[in-house]
């Protein structure tokens, strides 16, 4: 048996927590605690966090004490959130999520860009992920072994009110998670085609079984940019490197969740 699959203790707490990095990083930089934006974005391209600073719509947030990355604000239709660009694969992004909700944040969004399996459509277009194949690595260290890592079936639910709303074409279905992007063989897309994958992408299965494992509310959204560069002129996500589109799915599932999350505090009141 792999060493992936061996020595793992998924009831154990770990010795090494985000929130005592942290700690070590803020008193080495010499910065205080803050809450971030409840809400962030996982932007793995970077292409909206570019975005939004060339249109100087967002600030470097100077709290933030990441050692690897940049926290930066930006308020969009009237809601205050936080994106982190450029932390690509699985681990990368888990690392991420620790640090973001060991920080405040309460919502989790991915938009990851993604390689066209089925072809339901011609890109560009997003998937609302449900289920993600675990073809990494990450999300054995959260779970136990199984095929798939799953959207929470409760956001599931709120977010399904975007669906019938969205300005942008937006679907939703599975996607093949993968560690090694140059490995998507003939054979390995067949496979994943004969499973039904709308697209291969690189975060989505580790993010789900770290937020079933730390019973953290993350929902990660393919955009289906290319068919893997099969013909010259792939890979185009439209108007501003397809950023205004992914915010505009974005704050939709913001909202969608922000509406919840008042319901919920309202009965509770009750």
């Amino acid at each position: 048996m792999p060493p992936i699959l061996l020595n793992k203790h998924y009831a154990e707490p770990s010795v090494f927590t985000a929130e005592n990095l942290l700690r070590e990083a803020r008193r080495q930089k010499g910065v205080a605690r803050a809450n971030i934006p409840r809400i962030c974005v996982l932007d793995p391209d970077g292409d909206i966090v570019r975005w939004l600073v060339g249109a100087h719509r967002a600030e470097r947030d100077p709290q933030w004490a990441c050692y690897h990355t940049d926290l930066h604000t930006f308020t969009y239709e009237d809601m205050r959130l936080g994106i982190v660009g450029c932390a690509v694969g699985a681990s990368f992004a888990v690392l991420v999520a620790e640090e973001l909700f060991s920080s405040g944040c309460e919502l989790l969004i991915s938009v990851t860009s993604a390689g066209q399996i089925v072809p339901i459509a011609d890109p560009p277009y997003f998937v609302l992920i449900q289920r993600a194949l675990r073809d990494e690595g990450t999300s054995y260290h959260y779970l136990p072994p199984a095929e798939f890592s799953h959207l929470t079936p409760g956001l599931l639910s709120t977010f399904e009110k975007v669906l019938a709303r969205t300005p942008v074409p937006i679907y939703r279905g599975a996607t093949w998670t993968t560690d090694a992007p140059f490995r998507e063989t003939a054979s390995a897309i067949a496979y994943c085609r004969e499973l039904g994958l709308m697209g291969a992408e690189m975060e989505a299965a580790a993010l789900y079984a770290f937020a079933e494992a730390r019973q953290k509310p993350v929902v990660c959204l393919a955009h289906v940019t290319n068919r893997m560069a099969q013909d010259e002129g792939d890979f185009e996500k439209g108007i501003a490197g397809g950023s205004q589109d992914a915010l505009r799915v974005v704050t939709l599932i913001a909202q969608s969740w922000m509406s919840d999350q008042s319901t919920c505090d309202q009965r509770a009141r009750a």
